[in-house]
C-alpha cells in the first residue's frame, strides 16, 4: 500500500472572492459581539465585530486616499499591536498586497527586503527597526485612517495575489512567498480537522500580533466563524497565561511548544474549567510536554504541521486524535503523500518527504520573482515540503524532521526527533536538542544539548540512552546549556547548536 492519503476534494472557492471579506463575513450580523480582547493583568482592551470591521475598512479607505491601487505592495514594519492585523486585512480588502514581517528584523535585514519588494508604502512603528525610506508612514497616521468611512471590498478571482510572507526556507535565505486570496478558504479545513472551532469559542493565542501563526489561528479563523479572539498583552510572562485562560473563560488555547514547556515549568496543576483543549504548531511537540499538559490540566493538546508555503494541512483533532508517535493525519479536503526524491509515493511505513498535492487551495502561488526556485519545490503533481515523514497504515503521519536536520550516523539516516524523544525522559533533563557535529574533517558525531538545574553525569545519560536507542543513534557527547538557541519565533535552532560544542 502506497503512502497516499486523499481526503476528497475541498469545497470549491466562491467566485468572485476576497480574503478580507471572508474573514469579516460575520461582522454585520454580530456587530455588538466581542471580536478581540487584549488581556492585560489589570484591564482589558476590547473591540466588537463592528469595531474591527470599521477599523479595517477605514484603513483601506486611507490607503486608497494615498493613491495606492490594486497590486501595490505594502511592507508592514509594525509591532505587537492590533494595528498589524487591521492593516494587513485592510490592504487585502482593496486588492493591495501586504507583507507582514517580524519586528525582530534589523535595519540591514529590512533593507534587503525593501530592495527585493520595492514597496509602494511602508507602515512603520518607530519602535520597530526600519531604514529611512520616502514611502514610510508612521503608526499615528495609520491609526487616524481607522476613523475614515469604510471602503468596499474589491472582489475578484480567488487565485489572484493577496499577500506575501517571508520564510527562511530550506536554503536558510529568506524567501518571499506569494499567496492567493483562496488561502483563507483553505483554512476552513482546519476548523474541524484541527481546532474543533465553533462560533461560541473564545480562543486565546499566546503569540504576537505580527506572527503569521497568530494572525491565522488566533485572529482570522475565529473571526471568520464569529468566535472571539483573546491575545495576551505584550510582555505577558508564560507563567501568567493559565490565570488569563481561566479568568477570561478561554475555551481553546493556541501556542508554540516552547510556551507550553515554560508554563509547565511553573505549574504542576492548572485549573482551567472552560478549556476544551490546546493547539500546538511551529515545531514538533514532545511527548513529555504533551503528557505533562494533560496531567496538569486534564485536557489534550492537538498538534498540527504546516509551513509558510501551505500553512497547516496535517493535524490531530478531537474527532481524530493522533495514534502512536504520529502528529496527525491529512485534514478533510487535503491530498497528501510521502514521496521519494523523484515524487513517487513510498510504501506505507517507509520514510520519505512529506508532500501536498499541487491543487491544494492553500498552496502558495510561488516564490516572488523566482520561478526556478518555485519549480524546484515540485516533483510531478507534488509540492515537496523538505520535511521527512512516514505514513502509517491508517494514514496518520509521523514527523521525522527537516531534510537538512536529518543526521547520517555510520551510513544510517537518523532523525533528531527520535533521539530527542528518547532522551526527554532522562532524569534531570528539562529540554533537549540533538544535531550532527563535524568533530574533525570527514568525521561527524551526534551531540545532545540539554538544559537542566545542574550538570548531569554523562555516563548516566549514556546508560539511559543505550537502553532506548540503537548504537548508531547514540549521542557521542552531552553538553549542558543554560538555554537552547531559538529562532525569531521561538523554534529551537539546531543549526545554531554547533557553535556551543567544544571538543574536550
Amino acid at each position: 500500500m502506497l503512502s497516499i492519503f486523499d481526503q476528497g476534494p475541498p469545497p470549491p472557492v466562491p467566485t468572485p472572492f476576497n480574503m478580507a471579506a471572508h474573514v469579516l463575513r460575520r461582522a454585520q450580523d454580530l456587530a455588538d459581539k466581542q471580536a478581540l480582547s487584549v488581556l492585560h493583568s489589570d484591564h482589558v482592551q476590547s473591540w466588537s465585530f463592528a469595531d474591527i470591521s470599521a477599523a479595517i475598512r477605514g484603513i483601506a479607505t486611507g490607503l486608497r486616499q494615498r493613491g495606492l491601487g490594486a497590486g501595490d505592495r505594502i511592507l508592514l514594519r509594525l509591532g505587537n499591536t492590533p494595528e498589524t492585523p487591521f492593516a494587513y486585512l485592510a490592504a487585502i480588502a482593496v486588492d493591495m498586497i501586504p507583507v507582514p514581517t517580524s519586528a525582530q528584523l534589523t535595519e540591514v535585514e529590512t533593507a534587503k527586503i525593501i530592495d527585493q519588494l520595492s514597496p509602494t508604502l511602508i507602515l512603520h512603528d518607530t519602535d520597530v527597526p526600519c531604514p529611512d525610506h520616502p514611502a514610510r508612514v508612521d503608526l499615528s497616521d495609520l491609526r487616524a485612517m481607522m476613523d475614515l468611512p469604510p471602503a468596499e471590498f474589491v472582489m475578484g478571482a480567488p487565485d489572484r495575489p493577496a499577500y506575501i510572507v517571508y520564510t527562511s526556507g530550506t536554503s536558510g535565505m529568506p524567501r518571499a512567498v506569494l499567496h492567493a486570496h483562496r488561502a483563507i478558504w483553505a483554512r476552513q479545513m482546519m476548523h474541524d480537522g484541527w481546532y474543533g472551532l465553533r462560533p461560541d469559542d473564545r480562543l486565546l493565542h499566546a503569540g504576537a500580533f505580527n506572527w503569521t501563526f497568530t494572525m491565522g489561528t488566533g485572529l482570522m479563523d475565529p473571526w471568520s466563524v464569529g468566535a472571539t479572539a483573546l491575545i495576551p498583552a505584550p510582555g505577558t510572562a508564560p507563567e501568567a497565561l493559565p490565570g488569563l485562560l481561566a479568568k477570561h473563560e478561554a475555551t481553546l488555547f493556541a501556542a508554540a511548544p516552547g510556551v507550553y514547556r515554560k508554563i509547565l515549568k511553573h505549574h504542576d496543576k492548572i485549573n482551567l474549567p472552560y478549556l476544551r483543549h490546546g493547539l500546538s504548531a511551529g515545531e514538533k511537540l514532545s511527548d513529555t510536554v504533551r503528557q505533562g499538559w494533560q496531567d496538569a490540566t486534564d485536557t489534550r493538546i492537538y498538534e498540527a504541521y504546516g509551513m509558510s508555503e501551505c500553512s497547516t494541512f496535517l493535524s490531530a483533532c478531537p474527532d481524530h486524535p493522533a495514534t502512536g508517535d504520529a502528529l496527525g493525519q491529512p485534514q478533510p479536503g487535503r491530498h497528501v503523500a510521502i514521496v521519494d526524491d523523484t515524487g513517487i509515493p513510498t510504501p506505507r511505513g517507509a520514510p520519505g518527504t512529506i508532500a501536498v498535492h499541487k491543487d491544494d487551495p492553500g498552496l502558495m502561488l510561488g516564490y516572488l520573482d523566482a520561478p526556478e526556485a518555485t519549480a524546484a519545490r515540485f516533483a510531478g503533481d507534488w509540492f515537496l515540503t523538505g520535511d521527512q515523514g512516514a505514513m502509517q497504515s491508517d494514514g496518520q503521519i509521523s514527523y521525522l524532521g527537516r531534510a537538512d536536520d536529518m543526521m547520517n550516523a555510520g551510513g544510517y539516516r537518523v532523525s533528531p526527533l527520535e533521539v530527542e524523544a528518547a532522551l526527554a525522559g532522562a532524569p534531570g533533563i528539562e529540554t533537549v536538542a540533538v544535531t550532527e557535529i563535524e568533530a574533525k574533517q570527514d568525521a561527524k558525531i551526534i551531540v545532545a544539548f540539554y538544559t537542566s538545574a545542574s550538570e548531569l553525569d554523562k555516563t548516566a545519560l549514556d546508560t539511559f540512552a543505550r537502553a532506548r536507542l540503537a548504537g548508531y543513534k547514540l549521542p557521542r557527547d552531552y553538553v549542558r546549556l543554560t538555554e537552547l538557541p531559538t529562532g525569531p519565533n521561538g523554534k529551537i535552532s539546531r543549526k545554531a547548536l554547533a557553535a556551543y560544542w567544544r571538543h574536550e
